[in-house]
């Protein structure tokens, strides 16, 4: 199956570059995820050598980290300052507030239940064939907002399209456009393609099932808190690596479109059970790596659970 995500799409910003997500996760991704769960709230500085530590323990190279660390401050997505003889660094404000706006979006992904009057919006686009950037733009924030292609120009979602739809699709394409809301009709002869033909369901499911199978034998083991600090770290960036996918591979149909046993709700209960299950011993792991890096104060970690996430700040 192919995924429209990558970590710009998760993390949208305007005013920073973050980089695209690449297969079995780059470097700069993992820098991202590990600053924005320990770090994102209380925009803590931290040694290069804490991070370039941590994503040791993920498998990255020392040169590895210290080019993507790098990268990142080129970007502007981390700020750099200077303690003492070391380099400190930090999520930059903009990429902080694009990725606990991201965490957000992750964490309330299944909890928004809504009824459904049983019509469809279709949104019919016509751009120029040459208009391989505009089109592409356009089918990215289509599928962002849970939209997917009946036909090749015609995209629809059981959902009503919104203002903040709108105008953010006004940015890529304000007059190739038109959208309305209609019921499906079945032909008489049965014939013609139904509105849930769009999505690959089956293929939605599979993800689910996957996403169980690796992570449910898991929390046993969390609950007898047999998982040591670093494992707690890599698997915690790992859960919501691979839980943040489903928040554009799966539409968010309604339910009664969806086949029984729909995995939505139990793939939910296992990531929050991990994430939230294994943030005591990530964060006394990950401060006691920075500590063994810093001459000064302790800076302020904390280990991010869904609460938190669902906040946008701090619950306690």
């Amino acid at each position: 199956m192919t995924y429209p995500f990558d970590i710009e799409q998760i993390f949208p910003a305007e005013s920073v570059r973050l980089p695209r997500r690449q297969a079995g996760g780059s470097p700069q991704d993992l820098t991202l995820t590990l600053l924005a769960d320990y770090t994102a709230y209380t925009g803590a500085w931290l040694p290069s050598a804490a991070i370039v530590a941590l994503l040791a323990e993920a498998g990255v190279s020392t040169a590895g980290a210290r080019a993507a660390v790098s990268r990142l401050a080129r970007r502007g997505v981390l700020d750099a300052g200077r303690q003492g003889r070391n380099t400190h660094y930090r999520l930059a404000p903009a990429a902080a507030a694009d990725l606990v706006a991201g965490g957000r979006w992750i964490a309330s992904y299944g909890t928004d239940a809504e009824t459904w009057d049983d019509r469809w919006t279709l949104l019919a686009f016509s751009l120029p064939q040459e208009a391989t950037t505009q089109r592409r733009a356009l089918r990215n924030h289509l599928r962002w907002m849970g939209y997917a292609p009946l036909y090749d120009a015609l995209w629809i979602s059981p959902r009503e399209f919104s203002e903040q739809a709108w105008t953010a699709l006004t940015g890529v394409t304000p007059d190739a456009v038109t959208i309305f809301r209609a019921q499906h009709v079945d032909l008489m002869n049965g014939s013609g393609r139904h509105p849930l033909d769009a999505w690959d369901i089956d293929a939605i499911a599979a993800q689910y099932d996957a996403f169980l199978q690796r992570w449910l034998p898991v929390v046993p083991d969390i609950r007898a808190e047999q998982v040591p600090g670093p494992d707690a770290v890599r698997a915690r960036t790992e859960i919501i690596d691979a839980y943040r996918r489903f928040s554009t591979i799966d539409p968010r149909l309604p339910d009664k479109l969806l086949p029984e046993g729909w995995l939505r709700q139990p793939a939910r209960d296992v990531f929050a059970a991990v994430y939230d299950g294994l943030a005591a011993p990530a964060e006394q792991h990950v401060r006691a790596v920075v500590a063994a890096h810093s001459s000064g104060a302790e800076p302020r970690i904390h280990a991010n659970t869904v609460g938190d996430l669902l906040l946008g700040r701090l619950s306690d």
